[in-house]
């Protein structure tokens, strides 16, 4: 019998990986300008919420099991790709404009916000209840934890200033519409659905609703 672990796993190692690398480049290309420093504490606090949102209220959905290689490959090295803006930036000391950096920045945090508070709602309201939730930022989008998620690694990859790292968000962004549109056949069984839909965007949120 195969020995087997959990996504989550895999998802958790590349966190707690993820500022050590940026730092281990840093060092290795002798780069400490102000954009590696940007970066450094974009992403890396950005895992360290990751693994205390994992402490608290992880995400079910990663419990499931998969056989080390297969998670290794398919989960891990494919994360692995997120690597490839700091690379850039860092072994090629490259510095951005001001307002690079702040759209970076301000990218980065409203996704923070969607991906963690929506999260967070899910559980909370989840645990109580199960069903479809249709309030707080699901009262507009119905996968504001995709929406912040993309969001997130978008403010990343602009800091590279290179086409190369879009090449990861394709490849997951890829994946999130996949879930995106399976949740919504898996959740159009209830009654309420239909009105909710006709209220919420399936990743935007709708800014104008009748």
């Amino acid at each position: 019998m195969h020995s087997t672990t959990q996504v989550r796993h895999f998802i958790n190692a590349h966190k707690i990986l993820t500022p050590l690398i940026i730092i281990g480049l840093m060092f290795y290309y002798d780069f400490f300008g102000i954009l590696a420093w940007v970066y450094l504490s974009l992403h890396g606090t950005y895992c360290l919420l990751w693994m205390i949102k994992e402490s608290n209220y992880r995400d079910k959905r990663f419990e499931q099991n998969i056989h080390p290689l297969l998670g290794f490959i398919f989960v891990f090295c494919t994360l692995a790709g997120y690597w490839i803006a700091p690379f850039i930036i860092i072994s090629n000391n490259m510095v951005a404009p001001n307002w690079l950096i702040a759209l970076s920045i301000t990218v980065t945090i409203i996704g923070i916000f969607y991906h963690y508070v929506s999260d967070a709602h899910k559980h909370a309201v989840l645990n109580v209840k199960k069903g479809l939730i249709t309030t707080g930022l699901f009262s507009r989008t119905r996968n504001p934890n995709y929406f912040g998620e993309m969001l997130i690694y978008s403010g990343f990859a602009m800091l590279a200033q290179d086409w190369i790292p879009l090449l990861p968000l394709v490849y997951w962004w890829t994946y999130f519409i996949r879930n995106m549109l399976k949740k919504d056949k898996s959740i159009s069984r209830y009654p309420e659905y239909e009105e909710w839909k006709k209220k919420t965007g399936l990743l935007f949120p709708k800014v104008f609703v009748k």
